[in-house]
């Protein structure tokens, strides 16, 4: 048996004259009869708007046809299924295995005014869904519809908030659960297989049905990839396979806390001896501002001229050079738009590398009370130009690193130099921006020493980007949008191939009265010691906001989670190592080690870090006790030695000492257990 008809042998196609099932290792994948076909098709018309990265999308559907008809055909190395309905109206799906051995869906409308797919995947009432991206509001996504569409996360993401309501009124920005930076068009089942969409037009992903999963896509086209296996972790590791992995971290991310500070050499200088001073381990200082600042109403911006301000921050080549040997990096900031105010831009703009409008005009995009290009990625020359801006203005400088911002606003009306629409490649620009940054890091030999980090991204961010964040949180406790929010965020990315995420330490978005709180920063400082990197952000009003030098006790309680972080360096070197390794995340959902307890499948808000850490972060304000669940295993609390062996418990949770257990068989046991002297 030749390997492709043995990997065929894995797929299983039974016919009747109402229809098919098809079957993938023994789990049904698609059925169809007369009165409950599988697929339609049809035609709309995209209304797609932007506004400042916030989009309103609609469809003007003018047919959705139900193809009831099918005539299978097995071939050689295939089964063909033509579907129909009447004479002229069809569509044709290939069933075969890729190279790897995957199961491989081909579909292709036949007519080709026919733009819209709807397909519908069997389903078991009491299956649970994960992944699709980055999802802040939901980790089980069973019971809801996702729109995939890469764009900004919102204010508020919950429409029954007046925050929401508010940032809804003034630019529609309030969002709503499915708003994200980061969608992808994969899942996992718990029926232990996970299916990818290799697509990058806008699609819906309909969980709410009990029998079924309905895949809606604005293309004529799909193809699907499916893989099984009889764990999770297995799993992961073949979804990773297919999507990529992230590279190591920098061996300096562990030594500490990255200081997000702006305002120029000097005060970068005097914050960081407050900090180091007082007993914090700091690894870096994050000045945004490093290429000058812009005054708008919604706070402090970065000039968007991706060059060394040297008014701003005089003698800072040299600086970067001393805190290096001190063991401090500086990192920086870029985005792939140039301001149209600045000579960047005028250079892209001489040079034709700027996306066009209808006209043929250079497309500017209004990011706020200024306009910006966008600088074609799909252009190899303008590629290589901007990768050459990253090498020569941020690597050459010195940087160990940058916030690679942005990467959703590409609007659907732009004409681009490969002639793909824009409304295709919109979701898959964060990748090719990801990919662009991979770039200049590997050519310069630098992969694995300097790190960026990005919160926009799509298929291909697993293999390209080497760390995420979670964007732009409020300085809230809500749960759609502030600190609760992240560890679903982390956790649907886990189930989705990427295993490397942190937050800005305090939230970011300070708008409608919202003030970050001493006890908020202190909250998410607990939380964002036990994941694999901490950085602080001072926010978009940063004057509002409890900062980490506010006071005294405040730098004192990051001069003790610093501690707690660089302790742990060795228990998560390991951890990042094995997501490079085999795609198994470092934040992790319980269901990964403690698969046969149901409750573990429901826990959005606590995690593994690694295999051997259970964390539950406080996210309610005023609290200082938590109530969570241990799976059934020896846990020792960190902070108090006391042992438990699972079930719902409640703890104290002081600040500083939030709800950590390791289990008591863990080779790292003895370190776990010196965090209780810190």
């Amino acid at each position: 048996m030749s390997t492709h008809n043995k990997f065929l042998s894995k797929i299983k196609v039974e016919t009747s004259t109402e229809g098919f099932t098809l079957y993938y290792q023994q789990r049904l994948i698609l059925r169809h009869t007369l009165q409950a076909p599988c697929l339609w098709i049809g035609t709309g018309i995209a209304d797609i708007e932007m506004f400042r990265g916030n989009f309103s999308i609609k469809d003007k559907i003018n047919e959705k046809i139900a193809l009831t008809k099918t005539k299978v055909a097995q071939l050689p190395e295939s089964w063909q299924i033509h579907f129909s309905r009447g004479e002229s109206i069809n569509a044709t799906l290939l069933i075969t295995t890729d190279d790897a051995g995957r199961l491989l869906l081909k579909l292709q409308n036949g007519v080709n005014s026919h733009n819209r797919i709807w397909l519908r995947l069997a389903a078991n009432p009491d299956e649970h869904i994960y992944g699709c991206g980055e999802q802040f509001s939901y980790f089980d996504l069973r019971g809801k519809p996702f729109p995939l569409w890469t764009s900004e996360q919102g204010v508020g993401r919950n429409k029954n908030t007046y925050i929401t309501w508010q940032a809804d009124c003034k630019e529609n920005a309030g969002g709503d659960y499915y708003w994200t930076f980061f969608p992808q068009p994969t899942f996992v089942s718990t029926q232990k297989y996970y299916c990818h969409v290799d697509n990058s037009c806008y699609m819906n992903f309909d969980f709410s049905a009990p029998e079924y999963h309905e895949l809606a896509l604005w293309e004529d086209n799909a193809t699907l990839r499916f893989e099984c296996a009889d764990n999770y972790i297995s799993l992961l590791e073949k979804l990773t396979a297919l999507l990529g992995r992230q590279p190591e971290l920098p061996d300096w991310v562990y030594d500490g806390v990255t200081l997000g500070i702006q305002g120029g050499t000097e005060v970068c200088q005097q914050k960081l001896d407050t900090m180091r001073d007082a007993g914090v381990k700091v690894n870096g200082i994050w000045a945004q501002d490093w290429s000058g600042i812009r005054m708008t109403s919604f706070g402090k911006r970065v000039m968007w001229n991706w060059k060394w301000n040297r008014d701003n921050y005089p003698q800072l080549d040299k600086r970067i050079q001393q805190w290096k040997k001190e063991g401090v990096q500086f990192l920086s900031y870029i985005n792939p738009y140039v301001a149209s105010d600045k000579d960047l831009c005028a250079e892209a703009a001489k040079r034709g590398y700027l996306a066009k409008d209808a006209s043929g005009n250079d497309y500017l995009v209004e990011f706020g009370e200024f306009y910006g290009g966008v600088v074609d990625l799909t252009n190899p020359e303008a590629y290589d130009w901007f990768k050459d801006v990253i090498k020569k203005n941020m690597i050459m400088l010195g940087c160990g690193g940058w916030m690679a911002d942005f990467g959703e606003y590409l609007p659907t009306d732009t004409y681009l130099h490969n002639g793909i629409s824009a409304e295709i490649m919109h979701n898959a620009w964060p990748a090719l921006w990801a990919k662009c940054n991979y770039e200049a890091l590997q050519e310069t030999g630098n992969l694995g020493e300097i790190l960026f980090f990005m919160r926009a991204g799509y298929t291909g961010s697993q293999k390209y980007s080497t760390m995420m964040w979670a964007g732009d949180q409020n300085v809230d406790w809500s749960l759609d949008d502030g600190l609760a929010s992240v560890v679903p965020a982390a956790l649907s990315l886990a189930m989705t191939g990427y295993g490397l995420h942190h937050s800005d330490i305090g939230g970011y978005t300070t708008l409608f009265g919202m003030k970050r709180s001493k006890e908020l920063l202190l909250r998410w400082c607990d939380f964002s010691a036990f994941t694999p990197m901490m950085r602080t952000h001072e926010g978009n009003r940063p004057g509002d906001n409890w900062q980490f030098d506010s006071d005294e006790e405040t730098i004192a309680h990051f001069a003790r989670m610093t501690t707690v972080f660089t302790t742990l360096k060795p228990y998560l070197r390991q951890a990042v190592a094995q997501n490079a390794a085999t795609g198994l995340p470092v934040m992790r959902p319980l269901f990964l080690h403690y698969e046969d307890d149901a409750r573990t499948y429901t826990l959005k808000y606590q995690y593994l870090l690694g295999q051997d850490l259970l964390v539950a972060p406080v996210h309610e304000q005023g609290r200082r006790d938590w109530s969570l669940y241990l799976p059934e295993d020896n846990w020792i609390n960190v902070w108090t030695g006391e042992t438990y062996q699972g079930g719902e418990i409640t703890v104290d949770a002081p600040i500083g000492k939030p709800p950590v257990f390791y289990r008591a068989s863990s080779e790292w046991a003895s370190l776990f257990a010196s965090l209780h002297h810190i």
